[in-house]
């Protein structure tokens, strides 16, 4: 009796795992029972996810056949795939189990909507979790759960999954390799493989000799910590069954939930926003430490999280009819069972923190501690690219999609849309890395860094543009200075040779700014400097020895690239060549 049940419970997370909709399920509370725009506009995941088609294109038979288009980068992501599987903790592997829990009809499991919610900290995590549990939170409940949740179970990623149709790490290469025993006969090798990808994988040191990855499946558990639920709850990553083993592996549907909740979670309690981002970034990567996902597919999957969060806040009725009433039941909530103010309870508790591989540090990267705010903005960052070289042209602007900025509504609701935009502007990485979508014009969701957006310290300027100072701590905004104006001199006078050296001035800008210096008329960046904490800086800059004689303009741009001082004009002579004796 209970392998049936230990079976009919995984099949049925399984189900929910493929399609992130559950049929038979019980109808939204009535908080989310009314029609809003955002729900038959729901983001093209197809469409975001194109640049995939850069690496990899599929026959379109469904079976995991195609052709590797970029051996380069698709060997660096099955490299990283096997170096995470591989050296993940125990107790790593046990969370991401957690991870991969779907909550069964029943209702006596859990899903990501419970386990992300490890950023909030040791003691509102667990406040948080008896609220779900208790039926204290209907409104967040229904918000968020990864069943069917208007946020939580948002967008789908089954056709994005049968489009791409790429095998995932633990399928094996080798059509003759023998099946694994327990496997349903779906999955065996003869039947389902990923011969496309053999010759790609011989001969590396993360495959065996038929270009199998060396993949260790983890052990199914049963979850007796009741951390999550009163219950125990039987854990499987279900390799053998057909759910997973013919199911595409990119994007990840897990990763896809954990970030819709992840992101959800976040906007609800953007006092800690930065930390559940940084879970939910650890429960995508713990599908990678299972062995059913590689890097790039969990880069997609964060991709489909935050698009479709996007497109919830930027309805305005949704937001105003579903999001904010559950902001607030869940602040009340928060604040009435922890006895005193957001702000007083998070200072008391232990903050999210991880160790997935025991202090290793991880191939073209770092071991991923988390510890602290700085340390899960920085681990945060480093999994939107995870190390994978450029494929795109590097230093492109800023390209901020659509809707973006209303992510950051609940952290700053004092600044405009403008503003906030500006933030996740000046936040973003580069662009050129694997996804990146800045070159079709429509904005790159691949490059937000909504931790370290969500964390910044932002300077609203005189002119009511805003400068981010910093990233990492307490999210603050300070206001625009009065009675000053940015100036730029040149103490010392403004002629100067071509490769000979200029001291300028500069005052009235934020304290800790950070300004770029261009010489014009081509413009070329000539320095980098900050002002202090009175706003001021004085500097010597190299004029370059390539520089035309003749007049030239120096401005000084911020962090967006606008021109906030300048033009100071300057003469350049022509270059002085140095004595020589003889």
């Amino acid at each position: 009796m209970e392998s049936r049940t230990l079976r009919l419970h995984a099949a049925w997370r399984i189900a929910i795992a493929g399609a992130l909709v559950v049929t038979g399920a019980a109808a939204p509370l009535s908080a989310n029972a009314a029609s809003y725009p955002s729900d038959s506009a729901k983001p093209d995941l197809v469409t975001l996810l194109s640049g995939y088609r850069d690496f990899w294109t599929p026959s379109g038979k469904g079976d995991f056949s195609g052709t590797v288009v970029n051996p380069t980068v698709l060997a660096y992501n099955d490299r990283l795939t096997v170096w995470i599987n591989n050296n993940a903790t125990a107790a790593q592997q046990f969370r991401a189990l957690q991870d991969s829990e779907y909550n069964n009809s029943a209702k006596t499991a859990y899903d990501q909507s419970f386990t992300v919610s490890g950023g909030l900290g040791s003691s509102l995590s667990a406040i948080y979790v008896k609220g779900l549990n208790s039926g204290a939170l209907p409104l967040t409940q229904a918000l968020i759960n990864s069943s069917n949740g208007s946020s939580g179970a948002y967008v789908s990623t089954s056709t994005a999954k049968n489009t791409f149709s790429y095998a995932r790490p633990f399928v094996k290469t080798d059509p003759n390799a023998t099946a694994v025993s327990g496997d349903d006969s779906a999955c065996a090798p003869s039947v389902n493989n990923a011969s496309s990808l053999k010759s790609m994988r011989q001969g590396t040191s993360w495959a065996d000799a038929d270009g199998i990855l060396l993949i260790t499946r983890v052990a199914p558990v049963t979850d007796t910590t009741h951390q999550f639920s009163p219950s125990d709850v039987p854990l499987d990553a279900a390799y053998g069954q057909p759910g997973i083993c013919k199911g595409g592996s990119f994007p990840s549907g897990h990763t896809t939930t954990a970030y819709q909740a992840g992101i959800t979670l976040a906007t609800l309690v953007p006092e800690l926003g930065p930390e559940v981002l940084a879970r939910a970034s650890e429960n995508g990567n713990n599908r990678i430490v299972l062995g059913v996902h590689y890097p790039l597919d969990i880069v997609g999957g964060r991709i489909d999280g935050e698009a479709a969060l996007a497109a919830r806040w930027s309805d305005d009725a949704y937001r105003a009819g579903v999001l904010q009433p559950a902001r607030q039941e869940l602040t009340t909530y928060l604040q009435q069972q922890c006895g005193g103010t957001l702000a007083a309870c998070i200072a008391a508790e232990a903050p999210y923190q991880n160790d997935p591989y025991g202090g290793k540090a991880m191939p073209g990267g770092t071991a991923q501690k988390v510890t602290d705010r700085a340390s899960a903005v920085s681990v945060y960052t480093e999994r939107l690219t995870y190390g994978f070289a450029r494929t795109g042209t590097a230093g492109q602007p800023a390209a901020v999609p659509a809707g973006a900025s209303n992510l950051l509504l609940t952290a700053f609701p004092q600044l405009t849309d403008a503003q906030r935009t500006s933030i996740l502007a000046q936040t973003q990485i580069d662009s050129g890395y694997p996804l990146d979508q800045t070159s079709g014009g429509n904005g790159s969701w691949q490059r937000l860094n909504l931790a370290a957006a969500m964390s910044a310290k932002v300077q609203v300027n005189a002119d009511s543009t805003v400068s981010v100072l910093g990233v990492g701590g307490t999210a603050q905004v300070l206001p625009a200075p009065t009675g000053t104006t940015p100036a730029l001199t040149a103490p010392n006078g403004t002629t100067v040779a071509a490769g000979g050296q200029l001291q300028i001035a500069g005052s009235g800008f934020a304290a800790g700014q950070k300004l770029t210096v261009q010489l014009h008329s081509d413009p070329v960046t000539i320095a980098t400097v900050t002002a202090d904490a009175n706003g001021a800086f004085a500097a010597t800059v190299t004029i370059p020895a390539s520089t035309p004689a003749g007049a030239h303009t120096i401005t000084l741009l911020d962090a967006t690239g606008a021109v906030v001082a300048g033009p100071l004009a300057v003469t350049v002579t022509g270059m002085r060549l140095p004595l020589v004796s003889g």
